[in-house]
């Protein structure tokens, strides 16, 4: 991680000259009726860009040109050895402009520069480098016929591939997509949050300057009730893979539906249980690794383990670390490497966190630590932490994703008890247990209906393994092999010898 100090990081936000255009057909662009929206900073409120706000005319463009490119084979026809180091060239450029990247972020959504710069861009490296050294490494399959017969299943590229990223990872999420779905030969639109567009679109030019041919690869700036819609009900998008809230899953599938039945894949929101057994290892490290699990990235997670179930036995001890351990992470400046919680990515969002901490209350829960704005930064939005205790599992605050810092702490008798609080979600996205049984680790782990497990630890795992969820969680996988199998279609050919 970079050892530049807060005036060299304030220094370069001063000069830094924001890109919003569109991205289509390899050109920086206005939006066809030239309509923008001001993307504002939440470390201070100030507007950092005009950014372009694409319409139906821009995906009807975009989308005919994408078309037009992936039939001609300029991308879906090169040899896969090819594409793979095209994609390199891609991630080695992610690399070379880490910092600019990873401040872009930082002043986008809000996220400390120390995390934006060793976790965002590092992992964003990371899935364009595995997922291009994979490309020539997934073969077909010959199926198992008699003499006078050759069965082939081929995977093939679905076309156009349209991706929604949400604004919290904005970077790593678009990478998990854009990644497969190009190393498949698809023609790819990418449409990023309004609340955080500038990464993808200085992505998008290192996409050009690494060999991706012009209209294979675009970015459209613009809102989900508008650009999203358009590219969701568009009967010329063969595939939509989306990150976000449960809410905008369901309607993307309807809008699949309506249109052209193209395939849909959500991974949405989640409400993740991290579950402390008395026979946890290491006290210690489950507080800490409960306070990070919740206080990462200003909560804005959704895998963030804001349910905290605790057994009775070691409550009152664990809880005392817990406390501790969460108060000390504090909002801050979020250009000095030293911040830890940083702003959250806009006044509505501030707005939708205190409104729970308030609710919280109001249910009855007992207020232990937080719970309140403050300003490290005059005109910024920011919370500190917050943990709930006599959490009741009926309560809003245990049930909804907030999105935000705020710990929900529900104690519980036994093992039975403990995976029926667990399971008691309409989501599965991501789940904990803490545990020296391993019986009990593996017996838990199988009983939880989550996509990830971890145990004795919170958030692990790497690009070789699948990330998603059960339940309202979403469906599909991003990272690992799995990944290529929303981007492909599998074609059967059977020949007569």
């Amino acid at each position: 991680m970079s050892d530049h100090s807060f005036e060299y990081w304030s220094s370069m936000a001063e000069t830094l000259d924001h890109e919003g255009r569109a991205f289509i057909d390899g050109q920086f662009c206005p939006a066809a009726q030239s309509a923008t929206f001001d993307c504002i900073s939440p470390i201070d409120g100030k507007v950092l860009a005009k950014v372009a706000h694409c319409d139906q005319a821009d995906v009807d463009r975009t989308v005919t040109i994408a078309r037009e490119r992936f039939e001609q084979g300029v991308w879906s026809g090169l040899p896969p050895a090819k594409r793979k180091g095209i994609l390199l060239k891609f991630a080695a450029l992610v690399e070379q402009e880490a910092e600019t990247l990873a401040i872009t972020e930082t002043l986008d959504m809000g996220k400390p520069i120390a995390h934006a710069l060793s976790v965002d861009v590092s992992a964003t490296v990371r899935a364009i480098q595995w997922t291009a050294e994979a490309i020539d490494k997934l073969y077909d399959e010959i199926a198992p016929t008699g003499q006078d017969e050759l069965g082939l299943v081929t995977r093939e590229p679905v076309g156009i591939v349209a991706a929604i990223v949400p604004w919290n990872f904005p970077m790593i999420m678009a990478a998990w997509k854009i990644a497969p779905a190009l190393a498949m030969g698809n023609s790819v639109i990418l449409k990023p949050s309004e609340k955080s567009p500038l990464t993808a679109l200085r992505m998008a030019a290192l996409a050009k300057q690494a060999g991706i041919p012009d209209g294979v690869f675009n970015v459209l700036p613009g809102f989900g009730h508008t650009t999203g819609k358009a590219l969701a009900l568009h009967d010329d998008v063969d595939t939509l893979v989306f990150t976000g809230s449960t809410a905008v899953a369901r309607q993307l599938m309807v809008y699949a539906g309506e249109s052209n039945m193209k395939r849909v894949w959500t991974e949405a929101g989640g409400k993740s249980p991290n579950v402390v057994f008395a026979d946890a290892p290491d006290l210690d490290m489950a507080a800490e690794a409960a306070a990070e699990a919740i206080c990462f990235n200003q909560g804005e997670v959704c895998t963030a383990g804001s349910r905290l179930l605790v057994e009775d036995a070691i409550a009152d001890v664990f809880m005392d670390k817990v406390r501790a351990a969460v108060a000390r992470w504090k909002p801050g400046h979020p250009l000095d490497p030293a911040t830890t919680v940083g702003a959250i990515v806009d006044e509505a969002q501030l707005n939708r966190i205190l409104s729970y901490i308030d609710k919280g209350q109001k249910e009855g829960a007992q207020l232990r630590v937080g719970g309140e704005r403050v300003r490290p930064v005059e005109g910024g939005y920011f919370v500190t932490p917050t943990v709930f205790e006599g959490v009741d599992a009926d309560m809003s605050i245990a049930r909804e994703e907030i999105f935000g810092p705020v710990l929900s702490v529900i104690r519980f008798k036994d093992e039975a008890q403990a995976l029926a609080l667990a399971n008691d979600s309409i989501y599965g996205l991501a789940a904990a247990v803490w545990t020296r049984d391993l019986s009990r680790a593996h017996r838990f782990a199988r009983g939880l209906r989550a996509g990830s497990v971890w145990v004795n630890q919170y958030d692990g795992g790497d690009m070789t393994a699948p990330f998603g969820g059960y339940k309202q969680s979403g469906n599909g996988r991003d990272k690992s092999l799995h990944a290529f199998d929303k981007y492909s279609e599998l074609k059967a050919t059977w020949i007569k010898l």
